[in-house]
């Protein structure tokens, strides 16, 4: 599954609130839903993401296994 807890760390790192990470990549309230979710956004938004902060892939997402798989 796919996580943003390293969103979050590169936000307070950079000391850029959610709203205003909002503006400065151009993506409406529920995109910024659906990442507090861990759900899935579209990668140009990930790189709009990216971009803007001036960091790589890895300071905005990662890949987690999820717990309820069994492994497969």
């Amino acid at each position: 599954m796919i996580s943003y807890k390293p969103l979050q760390h590169t936000l307070i790192e950079k000391g850029v609130k959610k709203m205003e990470l909002v503006k400065m990549v151009g993506m409406s309230n529920s995109t910024l839903n659906k990442l507090n979710k861990n759900q899935y956004v579209a990668l140009e938004v990930i790189e709009r993401i990216c971009l803007a902060l001036d960091c790589p892939i890895e300071a905005v997402a990662r890949i987690e296994k999820d717990p309820d798989e069994s492994g497969h």
